[in-house]
């Protein structure tokens, strides 16, 4: 679709009239301007996260200055901006730096420039256009806080392992000028939010422009009013990202507000802002001369998205019904969580509010659109209604929310029984080349050869990791703990330094960890199906089991609750009350602003990575997935991934998978299943070691954890899957109608 015809379908709502080839990066010759010639695409490379996967790339900008890499929070962008230009004169003749360098931009030319990737091995021609991606959060990277949690994880892995793959990939988000909020926990135990400016110059964003140099405005009818819109490009490898940002000076100041954060807590501005990016992202794509082959709802945040490319079939002269056949065949949604309160639903007049001149210049009444978004008659419009009734490719996120997903939403589908109602599954993966630790990966290469990720999924590979010496593994993951309490502890002398802080609130921060403990993470956003006091349930036989001397554990909790979920703030100030309690001696703790740079030092630090949510409520649970390829066993309820993934071999499953009624008898059950399997299991094979020091019984289940994840959990088996299963049939169909068209 070119430009023109991209205008003539968005009608008054358009307001530019550009081809992607006219866009261009800004602010990147700035950046070059003070980097010596022989090193100058050090600039190219920190605007391109490619960098944050890439283990030589990030020593190298590491090595540039390790102290202001660490205080930049590993964003290159501001590392070279702020470094000291005679540093990079004399790094620009340093043979040493040399070397680093050569090899990275090498590694980044032929990442970006190589056709040999899978999709193009194993479906050529296929893609001759993108598959577009939209989702409310992307998490990349630490220098772009723009993600709440798992789902944009997930959604930034995806950005990444398309890229790995050779997937024609562009996402469509918002660039949060004021991202999720950072968390700090009061004296009292309360979480409180507080909220920082990104600064877009020191961030690897470039504005897209017009061939002036002018910015990119784009305006779009909301209700009543015009909202401006501007867009951000972001490039994540061969990914490209598009981030809307209604931060305008031509807006209402409300209107700027609009993207200011993520997931307001009211329902008018969160419907305004799906609405942008529905609504917006498709129009954005479409002047930017982007055609997708397929477009992917991540959640039914996006589902608006559908809305318009049915608007787009019946301007076109389609009957309503030819429409929406069109729609579904060339979309995929996921859907991420069985709980109700997940689903975005409002009430008939907001939709009304937004959609009424929408559906009225399509010649559609009020019924049948809201019929688009409900479940049953008489329901609210639901964006995951929505994004079902529109979509032909349904997903859930691991075998077990599948059939959930199926039960949850039968009522879409009156006539069909529930096991054949259209919801399959693909169970999530993690991006292994962002979540292994280096020190993991180090090991991996040198027990296996440079070549060991393209060998991942081989058997062989199996028996590759059975064979690391349990000295050198255990050797790595010692480095990690001390990594971690290092961590914690820097973070609570820092924290000494302030006004008026308290031992109470000192030790509550970590400030008495010890390395050589035991140590058990609860690491994940709080909310009460996840059950983050239920290890509390029986307090006297917690204390028993934390301070007994010879063999102690530890356990550290992390994570946010959203700021309108006050009952999930209890459940912080509770955890928290444990945490200053002189009874446990400091060995529980609970540690503030959870975010991507902590998660890998958690990952990868902790012994076992704890999972207690109420059964068929964990729709996948990614984190612990982050933890097996680290050599960190689950010790999990058997839901989401961990129904697939714990073989009796890789870690614990605690209870089985029958749920009782009763949620309390569930929580008492539970906890006594889980205290039990520290007493009897986990703690003694921990502290079983032979003579060198060793817990060899340990180790084997650190193995086996590794190898049944590393591949069969991984975000490129995830994406394979998305593309046999979906893309490629979709891309195909598209290039035959083309084809018949012509």
């Amino acid at each position: 679709m070119t430009w023109k015809k991209a205008a003539r379908i968005m009608g008054a709502n358009c307001s530019i009239d550009v081809t992607l080839k006219d866009f261009r990066l800004m602010d990147l010759q700035q950046l070059t301007s003070r980097i010596p010639r022989r090193i100058s695409r050090l600039a190219e490379l920190s605007n391109n996260l490619w960098w944050s996967w890439n283990l030589p790339a990030r020593e190298l900008f590491e090595s540039i200055d390790a102290r202001l890499w660490r205080t930049s929070g590993h964003n290159p962008v501001r590392l070279l901006a702020e470094v000291e230009i005679k540093r990079l004169d004399s790094l620009a003749v340093d043979q040493e730096f040399l070397v680093k360098y050569d090899r990275a931009i090498g590694e980044f030319d032929s990442i970006i420039k190589d056709g040999n990737t899978w999709v193009s091995r194993n479906f050529q021609g296929v893609f001759k256009k993108p598959i577009a991606y939209f989702s409310m959060e992307f998490a990349v990277h630490n220098s772009l806080p723009m993600y709440a949690g798992g789902l944009g994880v997930l959604a930034g892995d995806i950005c990444k392992e398309a890229s790995d793959l050779g997937l024609p990939f562009v996402g469509v988000g918002f660039m949060y000028p004021e991202g999720y909020f950072h968390q700090r926990i009061s004296d009292e135990g309360w979480q409180i939010e507080h909220y920082r400016q990104l600064d877009f110059d020191l961030a690897p964003v470039s504005k897209v422009t017009m061939p002036d140099g002018s910015q990119f405005i784009m305006s779009l009818s909301l209700g009543d009013k015009t909202v401006f819109i501007t867009a951000w490009e972001v490039k994540v490898g061969r990914s490209i990202l598009y981030l809307l940002d209604t931060n305008l000076p031509e807006n209402a100041p409300g209107d700027r507000e609009l993207s200011a954060r993520l997931y307001s807590a009211g329902k008018d501005i969160r419907l305004q802002q799906e609405y942008i990016l529905g609504i917006g992202g498709v129009r954005l794509l479409r002047l930017l001369g982007i055609d997708p082959a397929a477009w992917h709802c991540n959640e039914g945040h996006t589902s608006f998205l559908l809305v318009e490319l049915l608007r787009e079939h019946l301007l076109a002269g389609e009957t309503f019904e030819k429409a929406v056949d069109k729609v579904r065949a060339a979309t995929i949604f996921t859907t991420h969580t069985p709980v109700p309160a997940g689903h975005d639903t409002f009430d008939e007049s907001m939709i009304e509010r937004y959609f009424c001149c929408f559906w009225e210049s399509l010649a559609l009444d009020r019924e049948r659109f809201m019929s688009l978004g409900q479940a049953s008659p008489g329901e609210p419009f639901n964006m995951t209604a929505l994004g079902m009734n529109l979509s032909k490719n349904i997903n859930a996120v691991s075998k077990i929310h599948g059939e959930v997903s199926r039960r949850m939403w039968q009522r879409l589908y009156p006539q069909t029984p529930e096991s054949a109602v259209p919801i399959n599954h693909v169970t999530n993966g993690i991006h292994v080349p962002t979540w292994l630790t280096p020190g993991m990966s180090k090991l991996f290469e040198k027990s296996f050869g440079a070549e060991w990720y393209q060998r991942r999924h081989d058997i062989s590979f199996r028996k590759a990791v059975e064979a690391i010496p349990d000295e050198a593994l255990w050797q790595v993951h010692q480095d990690r703990k001390q990594r971690l309490a290092h961590y914690i502890r820097e973070q609570a002398r820092q924290e000494w330094g302030g006004i008026d802080v308290s031992s109470r609130r000192l030790v509550a921060l970590g400030a008495m960890l010890d390395p050589e403990v035991l140590t058990v993470g609860f690491v994940r956003r709080f909310v009460e199906y996840k059950r983050p006091t239920l290890l509390f349930k029986d307090i006297e036989r917690l204390k028993t089991i934390v301070r007994n001397w010879q063999r102690p554990v530890q356990f550290i909790f992390a994570g946010k609750s959203h700021p309108a979920d006050y009952m999930a703030k209890e459940l912080i100030h509770r955890v928290y009350g444990q945490a200053t309690d002189r009874e446990f001696e400091g060995r529980i703790c609970f540690i503030e602003d959870y975010d991507l740079h902590l998660a890998r030092y958690l990952v990868s630090g902790v012994d076992v990575w704890l999972n207690n949510p109420r059964r068929l409520l964990e729709a996948s649970g990614t984190s612990g997935m982050k933890a097996s390829i680290n050599g960190v066993p689950n010790a999990s309820i058997l839901d989401g991934w961990w129904h697939e993934g714990f073989n009796g071999r890789n870690g614990w499953a605690i209870g089985g998978t029958f749920k009782p009624e009763d949620p309390n008898a569930e929580d008492i059950q539970d906890a006594s299943e889980l205290y039990g399997l520290l007493e009897e299991q986990i703690i003694p094979m921990f502290y079983e070691r032979d003579t060198a020091d060793i817990p060899r019984r340990w180790l084997k289940i650190c193995k086996e954890a590794i190898a049944s994840t590393l591949f069969s959990f991984s975000a490129s088996r995830m994406m394979m899957e998305y593309a046999e299963m979906m893309y490629v049939p979709i891309a195909q169909s598209a290039a035959t109608v083309a084809i018949q068209s012509e």
